[in-house]
């Protein structure tokens, strides 16, 4: 099978809220794979610079600007930039996302749908300004950050359920609307992965680190480099008749439905 099935060379790939962590390893797969990166961020200018830093540390073509993916209006102007100072956007990776973790009869309303605007409605606003130039263009790969919580329930996380589970219902719908113009969108949903955010509770013996070994068929947390083929396979030529599913990176967790604390 020839590697120029899975070649980015000469693509540009937009990815939100890739500062750190999941996203950041996704796209370091990316541009490994011969894409140029735009890397956004919302946060701070100087955590944005930080994180450039560390891409081209890697020897990676990357570019960074910093607006919020919530506000239509920083979109479109950026957008616009990134279309007049590095090129076209062939790649879009719609990564940001927040989690608030409160039961749901004790959230606010306005936290609810904060969550709801960032994990939902933002992917919704980047790719309805991106899909342009794609139609125009009559190619194009939009790839959505789902969750296991796409398809899970758990406790105190119903606003980011209810956003992910909505995610993955867009992604078929945009795959529906602009399938005809050879656009393709497909969603990655990862399991439980080993980063910054997680490393206090992944310790043996930390009852949610021993729960998650334990459901995973894998009997281990995913490495953020774990992502990165399911990436680089969505951006690429390989995927060009694959439209409107999700891939789960999980470590087999939806694949069972667990086993007893006793079985080995």
């Amino acid at each position: 099978m020839s590697t120029k099935l899975f070649d980015l060379s000469g693509k540009t790939a937009l990815i939100t809220g890739a500062t750190h962590g999941l996203g950041m390893a996704m796209a370091i797969g990316l541009g490994k794979a011969g894409a140029t990166l735009i890397i956004n961020g919302a946060s701070s200018q100087k955590k944005l610079n930080n994180a450039l830093a560390e891409y081209k540390a890697l020897g990676l073509k990357a570019h960074a600007y910093l607006f919020d993916v919530t506000d239509e209006k920083q979109v479109i102007e950026n957008i616009a930039k990134i279309e007049k100072e590095v090129g076209q956007i062939d790649i879009l990776v719609n990564n940001a996302g927040i989690i608030k973790r409160t039961p749901l009869e004790d959230m606010e309303v306005v936290d609810f749908e904060q969550v709801i605007k960032v994990d939902l409605v933002s992917p919704f606003i980047v790719s309805k300004h991106v899909v342009k130039g794609m139609i125009a263009r009559k190619e194009g790969k939009i790839i959505n950050i789902c969750s296991m919580m796409t398809e899970l329930g758990r406790n105190t996380v119903g606003a980011y359920a209810a956003a992910k589970g909505g995610l993955k219902m867009l992604t078929k719908n945009m795959a529906t609307e602009w399938a005809k113009h050879n656009i393709q969108v497909n969603g990655i949903g990862p399991g439980y992965f080993a980063t910054s955010q997680t490393a206090p509770i992944r310790v043996d013996g930390h009852p949610f680190n021993d729960f998650i070994v334990g459901r995973t068929p894998a009997g281990r947390w995913g490495d953020p480099d774990d992502l990165q083929g399911a990436a680089i396979f969505l951006s690429a030529k390989a995927s060009n008749f694959v439209n409107g599913q999700i891939i789960y990176v999980d470590g087999g967790i939806l694949a069972t439905i667990g086993k007893p604390s006793n079985e080995s």
